[in-house]
């Protein structure tokens, strides 16, 4: 199978997406020449140029690719090739109204943006194969042309007719009979119940609230046609270039897919990743969607697909991001195990809806430090070769689920406050602060090579997942979970006894009524700190230690043996001293010992990453004779650390 070591080559990639559609043919010289200045090494063409490639149905306009790749080519710079299906031509939505997506209360959506197609049309399916078959037998064995970027961050849902009987397709896989059905969706409640599979249909508008379990199927089902789209797509490249690994993009965060299952199908994971300037835990939020697509690749390599050069378009209001912390966001991906580091967008764009969204080539020109900045990072990306195919090891697991997500944040639960990015950043934040690397895991993981396997949240478990962490736990593994864990199983039907047996014998406590917190946090006593979100009737059966608890008694944070149990959300200081005591305890250690606050390292292959994201400078005993690969200087002792700075140290 490819991967991306077929298109870096012992290099670190470097460069962004480009869109030479938008500008005259006479501006692509220019560009390249830039490219070449800037140390760019590969682009990523084509994303949103259907229109461009089949400006009427069944029409080919290939000509201006073909010249573009071979000045692309001619001038040393390589290409990511891309699909251009996320945004269909106005023309489809015209000819084949059913290609328009429909949202839950029946509205379509037009074209005038993009993602406007439902992935179930066939007429969808059968335009977009046509087109990719064509760009894959023109374009294959183009000499510059070393990976395929299929679509681009799916995630369009639609609720049609004909979406709704392809999901009934779907449902008739996944649970057989009507009978089946009704089981699954507790469809006895509110009079529900099937009695034809034509009354079966997507969650759209209702006077209250939907089948939660309908809901939960319907998510699973809209990652399991988008990944439909996707394979259809990657095997027709395949047929005329089965070497050449092929990959689509996730968000950080990224709710709309199966991002395991996904990964599963590509041949090296993408990530687009935009850290708010303005958020003092930008370093955090970064480090947590560059931790998961590197765990849900397997632990290879991946690509940083997207990236901001400055300010970003899409936030209230758009923070300038200083040069060097667009080098800091680049080197922290590279620790963090991407061999390929690519922003959006080669050139500002001028018109269009994202015409304030900075790139590499700024509205102002390339004599600017916005532009500067860029090439000094390419200067530097070239000097880490020997960071490529380097694997990043972690003692910490961390577990993730998609279909526990989309359960979790139903409304008719407890408390609509809990959302599971908010507990991932919470937990990862803390794990981050006492210098842990982490993996992040799916809940049926092998979990025998970690130390610790902490849990958020797994609202959502279904017997092989409670299978799993049970025996963990029970051969000697530290467990830390979190509250609303074990509460349904795979269907989203409550557990007997409202948590499951395996997990309440493991952790040594019954929750016996969900109390969940509004804005307040209340004091704990046994431990210094703050419960907040979050709170429990708890019951601890004996040999169960009781180590913090609110002000009227109730048990907030026990333990028993190696399992914690955190019955609330602890304030941050305290949820940081909880998970590193137990990481501690087993056996876990930062890379460094004794680092300042902010300060990251993270250890890939032969090399140690030393980012510093504060605002001040840090001194730190780097031990003698240390060599630093980017200046190619040796180090003291004890050495200086900038602010916003970073050493690469063999």
């Amino acid at each position: 199978m490819p991967s991306l070591a077929d298109a870096t080559r012992g290099r670190i990639l470097f460069g962004g997406d480009y869109n030479p559609e938008q500008w005259p043919e006479e501006t692509w010289a220019e560009d390249v020449r830039l490219m070449k200045e800037a140390g760019v090494t590969t682009v990523t063409v084509g994303v949103f140029s259907w229109a461009r490639l089949e400006p009427a149905p069944g029409m080919r306009e290939f000509g201006w690719l073909r010249r573009l790749l071979d000045l692309l080519h001619a001038g040393g710079v390589e290409v990511c090739l891309a699909t251009p299906t996320a945004s269909p031509p106005a023309w489809l939505g015209r000819l084949h109204p059913g290609t328009l997506p429909v949202t839950a209360d029946g509205t379509t959506l037009w074209w005038g943006s993009r993602n406007q197609y439902c992935p179930s049309s066939a007429a969808y399916r059968r335009y977009a194969g046509a087109l990719v078959a064509d760009l894959a037998a023109e374009f294959a064995d183009h000499p510059a042309v070393v990976m395929w970027h299929v679509n681009n961050e799916y995630g369009p849902v639609c609720h049609c007719e004909e979406t709704a009987e392809r999901f009934r397709g779907w449902l008739r896989d996944r649970h057989r009979t009507l009978e089946g059905l009704n089981s699954a969706w507790g469809t006895a409640f509110w009079s529900q119940g099937h009695s034809s599979w034509a009354t079966v249909i997507p969650p759209r508008s209702a006077p209250y609230l939907p089948n939660p379990a309908a809901v939960l199927d319907f998510r699973r089902f809209c990652s399991d046609v988008l990944l439909e789209c996707f394979t259809a797509e990657r095997d027709l490249i395949r047929r005329h270039r089965p070497d050449v690994p092929v990959t689509t993009n996730f968000m950080t965060l990224y709710p709309h897919v199966d991002c395991w299952s996904f990964a599963a199908a590509e041949d090296f994971v993408s990530l687009d990743s935009y850290p708010d300037p303005a958020d003092p835990r930008a370093a955090v939020y970064a480090s947590l969607g560059q931790d998961v697509a590197r765990s849900v690749g397997g632990g290879r390599p991946w690509m940083l697909m997207e990236m901001a050069a400055g300010a970003v378009n899409w936030r209230p209001v758009n923070r300038a991001k200083p040069a060097e912390r667009l080098r800091l966001e680049a080197l922290q991906s590279v620790a963090r195990g991407a061999d390929a580091i690519h922003f959006f967008q080669w050139r500002a764009s001028r018109s269009g809806a994202e015409k304030f969204h900075s790139a590499m080539l700024p509205h102002a020109g390339p004599d600017t430090p916005q532009h500067r900045a860029v090439r000094e990072l390419g200067r530097e990306l070239g000097r880490l070769g020997e960071a490529v195919g380097g694997e990043v090891a972690a003692d910490v697991a961390v577990v993730l689920d998609w279909p526990n997500w989309w359960a979790l944040e139903q409304r008719g639960r407890p408390s609509e406050r809990v959302e599971l990015p908010g507990l991932l950043l919470a937990w990862h934040g803390a794990l981050w602060d006492e210098h842990l690397t982490v993996d992040y895991v799916r809940p049926d993981a092998d979990l025998r090579r970690y130390r610790m396997v902490a849990v958020p949240n797994l609202y959502l478990a279904d017997d092989p997942a409670v299978d799993n962490l049970v025996a963990y736990a029970d051969g000697g593994g530290t467990l830390v979970s979190g509250f609303l864990t074990g509460v349904a199983d795979g269907n989203d039907t409550v557990r007997e006894g409202g948590t499951d047996a395996r997990l309440r014998a493991v952790l040594g406590v019954h929750p016996l009524e969900w109390r969940p917190l509004g804005e307040e946090s209340v004091p704990l006593t046994g431990l210094d700190g703050a419960a907040t979100l979050w709170s429990e009737a708890l019951r601890v059966e004996e040999g169960t230690e009781v180590l913090a608890r609110l002000a009227d008694g109730t048990p907030a944070v026990t333990r028993r043996g190696r399992a914690v149990y955190l019955a609330t959300l602890p304030d941050p200081a305290l949820l940081r001293r909880l998970l590193g005591g137990a990481a501690a305890a087993a056996g876990v250690r930062p890379e460094v010992e004794g680092l300042p606050d902010g300060v990251e390292a993270v250890r890939r292959g032969g090399l140690l990453f030393l980012l510093n994201h504060t605002g001040a400078a840090v001194r730190i005993a780097s031990g003698a004779g240390r060599h630093e690969v980017l200046t190619g200087r040796e180090l003291p002792p004890d050495a200086e650390l900038g602010p916003y700075d970073a050493w690469v140290l063999r």
